[in-house]
C-alpha cells in the first residue's frame, strides 16, 4: 500500500498493511509562513516518513477591525467583519497549502489546521502571542477565560454574533483550504475552556456545537477530515456524533482509552500516543511499547497511531519518535 492507500483503508474501517502513523509539533515562529514555512514542513515529512502530513498553522484568525487587534468589550464584538476566507493571514495559510500540493499531491494525505470559533474568540481577547505549544491541562484561573466570562455577562448577544461572524468568515476559509489543495481539515475543538466558564455548565452544545457544524459542513468535501478533541473532553461522547473521517484525542492522559471507546466510536481511531509524557520522558523501547498497546487496545479496529495533541521539540528525542515510525515498519 501506499500511504494515501494505507491511511483511507482506516478511513474506511479496513486493516492496512501497517498502522499508518503521524505527529506533529508546532514549528519555530519564523517558519509560520512562506518559504521557511514550506520548508519546515518539508523537512519533517522527510526526516519521519511520515504517512500524513498535518499542515500546522500560527498565521491565526485576522484580527481585521480591531481596535489595538483585541477584543475588550462589546464594541470590539460588533467590529469584527465576515471575511472571505483568503485575506492577510487567512491568504499566508492558503500560499503554503498550495505550495506543499505543489510539492507532495499524490503521495499522501495533507490536512490544515483549524480553530474552532471559540477557540479564535479565545485568542483574540488577548494580545498576539508567537508562542506556541502543548496543551495545558486542568488549567483555572487564565486572564482569556476571565474575559469570556465577563462578555458573556456583560454582552451576550454580541459575544453570538461575532462567533457567528467569526463561524462564517471560518466556513470561507475551510471551502478555500480544500480549492487550494487540501484533503481535509485537522479541525480543533475543547470544551473544558468553556464548561469551566462561571455559568458555563452546558453553553458548548448551546452556544459552540451549531458553530462547529457549520464549519465541518464547509469541509464535506474534504477527504479526510479530522477531529481534534484538545486537552481532556468534560463530555468526550457530544463529540461522537461530528461528521468527520476520523477523531484524535489525548487517550493516555486526558482519556479515554482506546479500548474504551473502540466498541462505540464510529469515525477511525487516531491516537494512542503521550505526547506530554512517553515522548518526552520514555525511550525509545517505552515508544515502541506503548505504540504496541494502542494497537493492542484498537483490537479488531484498524488505527492511526498518533500523539493526543503537539508534542514539544525541545523535550523529544528525535529517537523516540524514529522508534515509532520504526515499530509500524
Amino acid at each position: 500500500m501506499n500511504k494515501i492507500e494505507r491511511v483511507d483503508a482506516v478511513l474506511n474501517g479496513r486493516r492496512p498493511d501497517r498502522p499508518p502513523v503521524s505527529f506533529w509539533y508546532h514549528f519555530a515562529p519564523e517558519c509560520a509562513a512562506g518559504k521557511a514555512a514550506v520548508e519546515a514542513h518539508v523537512d519533517h515529512m522527510q526526516k519521519y516518513d511520515l504517512d500524513f502530513l498535518k499542515i500546522m498553522d500560527d498565521n491565526r484568525y485576522p484580527r481585521i477591525g480591531l481596535r489595538n487587534g483585541v477584543i475588550s468589550d462589546a464594541d470590539d464584538l460588533e467590529r469584527l467583519p465576515v471575511l472571505n476566507g483568503d485575506e492577510d493571514r487567512f491568504g499566508l495559510q492558503l500560499e503554503l497549502i498550495e505550495e506543499l500540493t505543489r510539492r507532495f499531491r499524490g503521495e499522501f494525505r495533507m490536512i490544515t489546521t483549524v480553530f474552532n470559533s471559540w477557540t479564535v474568540l479565545r485568542q483574540m481577547v488577548a494580545p498576539e502571542s508567537e508562542k506556541h505549544g502543548p496543551p495545558v491541562i486542568g488549567e483555572t484561573g487564565d486572564p482569556r477565560d476571565h474575559a469570556l466570562s465577563r462578555l458573556l455577562r456583560q454582552a451576550p448577544e454580541a459575544l453570538g454574533r461575532a462567533l457567528n461572524v467569526i463561524t462564517e468568515s471560518l466556513a470561507g476559509f475551510v471551502r478555500n483550504c480544500l480549492a487550494a489543495g487540501a484533503d481535509g481539515i485537522f479541525f480543533s475543538v475543547r470544551d473544558d475552556w468553556m464548561e469551566m466558564l462561571e455559568g458555563g455548565l452546558g453553553m458548548y452544545d448551546r452556544l459552540v456545537r451549531p458553530s462547529d457544524l457549520k464549519i465541518l459542513a464547509a469541509a464535506r468535501e474534504g477527504a479526510f477530515n479530522l477531529l481534534h478533541i484538545c486537552g481532556r473532553a468534560v463530555d468526550f461522547e457530544r463529540f461522537a456524533a461530528y461528521p468527520v473521517h476520523a477523531v484524535n484525542w489525548a487517550d493516555r492522559y486526558a482519556g479515554p482509552s482506546i479500548a474504551s471507546v473502540a466498541d462505540w466510536l464510529s469515525p477511525a481511531l487516531c491516537a494512542g500516543l503521550n505526547n506530554l509524557g512517553t515522548l518526552a520522558t520514555g525511550s525509545p523501547e517505552d515508544c515502541r511499547r506503548e505504540a504496541a498497546d494502542a494497537v493492542r487496545q484498537a483490537g479488531e479496529r484498524p488505527i492511526i497511531l498518533a500523539p493526543g495533541c503537539t508534542f514539544d521539540p525541545a523535550t523529544v528525542p528525535p529517537e523516540n519518535l524514529h522508534a515509532i515510525r520504526s515499530f509500524v515498519g
